[in-house]
């Protein structure tokens, strides 16, 4: 088949393998087959060689010096916030805070936003399904402030249950939510939610954790307030995420973190803060890891995000038929059943063998899965589950890894069964 680079009829998957230096490695005496990018994605080779070029070269800290390296790294972090602002679709980057990833987001906009506009007796909704980087800052704030949570249900075939959605809202001042769930892969309708929280007079805030490294994702489009997203999950570096979010709304919120950077002036009696979105920027960035992001994106822009989505949704669904017809109803999936609405996120159980014991005998042949209940509690006990198994797909993946998956199974049964 002849595969179009970057188009959304086709992804050559074999030759982005060959970008991530990681995928040639044996575990165990086997080839690597990675799994886990829900938890992180892999990094290729232009991502790792623009941190390792800008370190060579370019090593200095940003907005500080006048002299040559540090003008230059000034602009390589400002040139990743510009093109990262791209990548999401915002009108421009004054919106962008890079934060260490999608959690601190949050928290910044729980903290900042919520400690300043929440009052005791006003409404936060939230979802039965999220992670609790989007559960905790607002349990935090309740007992802080003595706000009120509102969850929307899970609905029985593992999407939202929109029905009382509209009484959900009324009266709330924020809707938090996953845009896609990192343990069913459960697309949410994000802009039909959007919509109905604008009307009640609320704002949003989007969890993009999952969904910017899988689905073209613009924030104009979406009409959104707040959005966070990180870099390790989209074949970026560790410890930079970012957080967009309408100029105005950071304007009006106070700082997030004090110290140096984020100040215009500071005199004895108090301070001023710089302009947004340094005015969220406390201290020494993560600069060269923007630059990695940089790389990332442009990497990703490279090959053509609908093109990603689309050889996902493909083989997705080619693991749910290999897992269905393979193991039948000794595997569990949680999450919905047709590709299109979900993510490869796929979360199971087999068997009833605990699903650490499961990972581990995968481990051994080459097989990377995370098991457990990924940062999602309340899901797991709304499941009836302690855990999962969690084996999810990204670009570099193919139906080789799904064989590997489905076949290594098989050895589980065999090594418990005995």
């Amino acid at each position: 088949m002849t595969t179009v680079e970057g188009s959304a009829r086709s992804l050559d998957v074999a030759r982005r393998q060959g970008d991530f230096p990681v995928l040639s490695r044996t575990v165990h005496g086997h080839r690597l087959v990675y799994l886990d990018s829900a938890a992180t994605s892999q990094k290729p080779r232009t991502v790792l060689d623009a941190m390792t070029r800008f370190y060579e070269t370019s090593n200095a800290n940003i907005h500080r010096g006048t002299y040559q390296m540090a003008v230059e790294s000034t602009e390589a972090y400002e040139a990743a916030r510009r093109a990262v602002a791209r990548f999401i679709g915002a009108p421009s980057p004054k919106g962008l805070v890079f934060t260490k990833n999608v959690t601190e987001a949050i928290n910044l906009v729980a903290s900042s936003w919520g400690g300043a506009n929440l009052r005791a007796g006003d409404a936060v909704v939230l979802t039965e399904i999220e992670h609790h980087a989007n559960l905790v800052p607002w349990m935090m704030l309740r007992d802080r402030l003595g706000i009120e949570l509102r969850f929307v249900p899970m609905a029985e075939d593992y999407t939202l249950d929109l029905t009382h959605l509209e009484s959900l809202l009324d009266g709330a001042r924020l809707m938090a939510f996953t845009a896609m769930s990192n343990v069913l892969g459960t697309l949410t309708p994000v802009r039909r939610i959007v919509d109905a929280a604008h009307a009640a007079g609320a704002l949003v805030l989007v969890d993009g954790a999952q969904l910017v490294p899988h689905v073209p994702t613009d924030v104009r489009a979406l009409d959104l307030d707040f959005f966070g997203f990180t870099g390790h999950k989209m074949c970026g570096p560790t410890g930079i995420g970012a957080l967009w979010a309408r100029p105005e709304l950071l304007e009006a919120m106070p700082p997030f973190l004090g110290g140096g950077e984020m100040i215009r002036d500071v005199r004895l009696d108090g301070f001023t803060t710089a302009e947004v979105p340094t005015k969220f920027e406390a201290g020494t960035m993560p600069f060269a890891e923007a630059v990695g992001l940089h790389a990332a994106v442009e990497y990703l822009s490279a090959v053509g995000m609908d093109a990603v989505r689309e050889h996902e949704v493909s083989l997705t669904a080619y693991a749910l038929r290999a897992l269905r017809e393979r193991h039948g109803d000794d595997v569990t999936v949680y999450g919905p059943s047709e590709p299109a609405m979900r993510g490869g996120a796929l979360s199971f159980t087999y068997k009833d063998i605990h699903p650490h014991d499961v990972s581990q005998v995968l481990d051994q042949k080459g097989v990377c899965v995370r098991a457990g209940h990924h940062c999602a509690k309340p899901l797991m006990r709304r499941l009836g589950v302690g855990a999962t198994t969690r084996a999810s797909l990204y670009l570099y993946n193919d139906e080789s890894d799904v064989d590997a998956l489905v076949d290594s199974l098989s050895d589980v049964d065999d090594l418990f069964s005995r």
